[in-house]
C-alpha cells in the first residue's frame, strides 16, 4: 500500500477547546450537509472548509455524520486548524462503515459506530451536538434539520449559492411555529460566533448542575447554588 502524505495539522493534538460555563463540557457543533455535493455549486467545498476552520479556531468540537461531501470538507477544515473531529457513523463497526456504506475514515479523531443506519445516525448526531449548522444538503440534511428543530437546538443555516437555505426559510415560515434559535448567515465565522454565544447562554440557564462547586469543594459549602 502506498504511503499517504498527511498534512501535519491533520494528525496534531488539538490546540484549544471552548469550554462551557464553569467547565461543564466543550461546545460541540454539528455540521449537516450533502454527502454528494454535485448540485451545491462551485463554492460549496471551500465554504465547508471555512466553516470547519472557524469551529476549530473558536474552540469548538466539530461533529458530523462521518460521511463524504460537505461534512467531510468541514471536518477537513477543522483539522487544518488542529481541531477535534467526531464522526457518527450509520454502521455498527469500522468494516461495515468502510465496506458496506463506503464511507471514509479521514479527518476524524473519533468515530462513533451507532449501528442504527442513516436515520438513527442522524438522531444521535443532532442530540450529541450543542448546535447544528445546516449547509448545502438533500433529504438527509432536511431530516437532521427537522430533529434539531423539534429538539430546539440552536441552528445556524449557512447561506450560499445552493437552494437549501431558501427551502428551509420557506419551511420555517410555513410551520407557523416561532423559533428564536434559528439564524441565517452567509459568513461561517459570524455563524459560528453566534452559535457558540447562544449555546453558552443556554447552558447557563438550563444545565441542571451549572454552578455546582462539588468538584472543587468536598465539604459541599456551595450546595445552595445547585439548580
Amino acid at each position: 500500500m502506498a504511503k499517504r502524505n498527511l498534512h501535519p495539522n491533520h494528525t496534531a493534538v488539538p490546540l484549544n477547546f471552548c469550554r462551557l460555563p464553569d467547565g461543564y463540557g466543550i461546545v460541540k457543533i454539528g455540521v449537516s450537509g450533502a454527502a454528494e455535493t454535485g448540485a451545491c455549486g462551485l463554492d460549496a467545498f471551500e465554504k465547508a472548509k471555512e466553516l470547519g476552520r472557524e469551529i476549530a479556531k473558536q474552540g469548538g468540537v466539530i461533529t458530523t455524520g462521518a460521511t463524504t461531501g460537505f461534512p467531510m470538507y468541514s471536518a477537513m477544515g477543522a483539522k487544518d486548524e488542529c481541531g477535534f473531529s467526531i464522526g457518527f457513523s450509520p454502521a455498527g463497526n469500522e468494516r461495515e462503515h468502510v465496506e458496506t456504506y463506503k464511507l471514509p475514515l479521514d479527518f476524524m479523531d473519533l468515530v462513533v459506530y451507532t449501528g442504527f443506519g442513516y436515520s438513527g445516525r442522524d438522531l444521535l448526531l443532532v442530540r450529541s451536538s450543542d448546535a447544528m449548522v445546516i449547509g448545502c444538503g438533500r433529504i438527509g440534511t432536511l431530516n437532521e434539520f427537522s430533529v434539531a428543530f423539534e429538539d430546539r437546538r440552536p441552528i445556524g443555516i449557512l447561506e450560499g449559492t445552493w437552494e437549501t437555505d431558501e427551502i428551509l426559510r420557506h419551511v420555517i415560515e410555513s410551520a407557523h411555529r416561532p423559533n428564536n434559535k434559528i439564524i441565517f448567515d452567509s459568513d461561517p465565522k459570524a455563524l459560528v460566533e453566534q452559535l457558540i454565544e447562544m449555546v453558552t447562554k443556554e447552558k447557563e440557564k438550563t444545565m441542571l448542575v451549572y454552578n455546582n462547586h462539588d468538584s472543587r469543594d468536598v465539604a459541599v459549602k456551595n450546595e445552595e447554588v445547585v439548580l
